[in-house]
């Protein structure tokens, strides 16, 4: 990645322009049995659109807070890296009556909870594929609905500060250049060599150490990471499997 990179957004860009084709997040369910994998280009993709969708159709400007309502899931990377790139606080697990936009998967709960939130509520089925909603939650949008036309590019209306707020985690909040910087400072801890690196996480996202091994770190390094919700599911057997056929240099459990 490029010295110069200061947000998790040019972390992104640099990836685009070293690799487009490279795997980036591989995602495992271990409740469903969904595995998917996105490269690069295809992540950045989801990026934009999401960015887009944030920037245009939400209104949301540098400095709004976006709650985050979501497990660990390659849509909630999608949604990290998007607010990244708008220049908005991405708030894992806050308070949406306090948040600008909230982002709530589909259970019960979490969209109760979101419900507080006075701006605008997203939700996401977490379904294969990216898949709809059967019925949309009252009082939502459906992410899966919205996002699709969304352009494939990204432009922020305004220039995203590095300095500025950019994550809340566990209580506790980090500019963009902070995320960059602990995340290649930490890099080694986790086993992340460089490039070809790859790091098999069953952590959740509520923790600075679960983003890092799940998105942040990977994508400093240029490494990859195979994201798995659901890993208490697996057996040892099934893991040793995953860990062979998938390539993984590292784990993060």
């Amino acid at each position: 990645m490029n010295a110069t990179d200061r947000t998790p957004a040019d972390l992104l860009s640099s990836a685009l322009a070293a690799d487009p084709g490279r795997p980036l997040v591989t995602f495992y369910d271990d409740a469903t049995g969904e595995r998917v994998e996105l490269s690069v280009a295809t992540f950045a993709n989801w990026v934009a659109k999401t960015a887009n969708l944030l920037q245009d159709e939400l209104s949301v400007e540098p400095g709004d807070r976006v709650a985050l309502l979501l497990p660990a899931h390659w849509q909630t990377a999608v949604w990290l890296l998007a607010c990244a790139s708008v220049g908005a606080v991405a708030d894992m697990a806050g308070d949406p009556a306090s948040a600008d936009v909230v982002v709530s998967g589909p259970e019960p709960e979490s969209l109760e909870a979101a419900r507080a939130c006075s701006g605008a509520r997203i939700a996401l089925a977490l379904r294969p594929l990216g898949g709809r909603f059967p019925q949309v939650p009252e009082g939502f949008a459906d992410y899966a609905v919205e996002v699709p036309g969304q352009g494939d590019r990204f432009a922020p209306y305004a220039p995203v500060d590095p300095e500025e707020p950019a994550l809340i985690v566990a209580g506790r909040e980090f500019s963009g250049a902070e995320v960059v910087e602990r995340a290649r400072a930490e890099a080694s801890e986790l086993g992340l060599t460089g490039p070809g690196a790859r790091i098999l996480s069953g952590l959740p996202y509520d923790t600075w150490e679960g983003l890092n091994a799940g998105l942040y770190g990977p994508l400093a390094t240029g490494a990859s990471v195979v994201l798995c919700r659901h890993l208490e599911r697996a057996g040892a057997e099934v893991l040793d499997k995953r860990i062979e056929a998938e390539r993984v240099t590292a784990t993060a459990r």
